[in-house]
C-alpha cells in the first residue's frame, strides 16, 4: 500500500495484539502524517495497524498479504567510518545479518552499534522489508568461519584474471576496511578455499564496495 507509512514495532507481534506505542512514532504519525493508521511490520510480516485514541497504544490489525523480500545474505563487514551508508545500503538491499569483522586494517573500533540499529530499522521501514537485520558483536578476523564464503578480492583490480563464478550454496561474503585486507589476510582466506570476488577493474570504496558484493549473491 502506497503513502501509508511502515513502522517496526518488533518481532513478536500477532493480529489483536493491543502494545505501547513510542512517543515519536505516535508524534510522527499525529502530526507530521497527520494519520493514526500505518502499517506495522517485525518478524518477517507486515500488518495494517492504528493508534488508539489514548494516544499511548497501538491496535496491531490483520496481516497484509505483503511476503518479506528478504533472502539468506550474511554480510560480514570490516567496521568502517563511513558504516551508516554501510548499514543503510546493505538493509535496502536485503542482508539478513549484519557481522562486524576486525581486521588488520580495520581503523573504526569505537562504533555506536546501537545508532547503527536504529538505521537499520529506519532503512527497514523505508524498503518495504518485513524485518530488520540483526547485528551481531564484532568478532576478530581469527574467529571468521570461511566455510562457505566468498569475499570482495580487491586483487583482481590489479591483473587480468577471471573472476571466479560463486557457488549456489554460498550466501555469505565479506568486505574488508578501507585499506583492504593483508597479506596475512589474503593467504588465510585462500587456504581455507574461501572464493575470492571481482568487483571491477577499479578500487572501491569500502561501502559501495559491500553493496556490489552483495549484488553477486541476489
Amino acid at each position: 500500500m502506497k503513502n501509508i507509512p511502515r513502522i517496526f514495532v518488533g518481532d513478536n507481534v500477532t493480529s489483536g495484539m493491543i502494545i505501547p506505542a513510542d512517543k515519536s512514532v505516535v508524534h510522527y504519525l499525529i502530526h507530521v502524517m497527520r494519520t493514526r493508521d500505518f502499517l506495522a511490520f517485525g518478524g518477517g510480516y507486515e500488518f495494517s495497524a492504528r493508534v488508539l485514541d489514548d494516544g499511548k497504544s497501538v491496535m496491531i490489525g490483520d496481516k497484509t498479504e505483503h511476503t518479506d523480500p528478504v533472502g539468506d545474505i550474511t554480510l560480514y563487514f570490516a567496521p568502517i567510518k563511513r558504516i551508516d551508508d554501510l548499514v543503510n545500503m546493505a538493509t535496502q538491499m536485503g542482508v539478513r545479518y549484519l557481522r562486524p569483522v576486525i581486521t588488520e586494517r580495520t581503523v573504526a573500533h569505537h562504533i555506536n552499534w546501537e545508532r547503527m540499529k536504529k538505521i537499520a530499522r529506519e532503512a527497514a521501514e523505508q524498503s518495504n522489508r518485513n524485518s530488520v537485520p540483526e547485528i551481531f558483536a564484532p568478532i576478530p578476523f581469527s574467529k571468521l568461519e570461511l566455510k562457505n564464503l566468498c569475499f570482495a578480492d580487491e586483487r583482481f583490480a590489479y591483473n587480468d584474471a577471471n573472476a571466479t563464478q560463486i557457488p549456489g550454496e554460498i550466501k555469505s561474503v565479506l568486505v574488508g576496511p578501507e585499506g583492504g585486507f593483508s597479506t596475512t589476510e589474503f593467504a588465510t582466506l585462500d587456504s581455507a578455499g574461501a572464493v575470492g570476488i571481482s568487483l571491477g577493474k577499479t578500487i572501491l570504496r569500502a561501502e559501495l564496495a559491500a553493496a556490489i558484493a552483495i549484488g553477486k549473491l541476489l
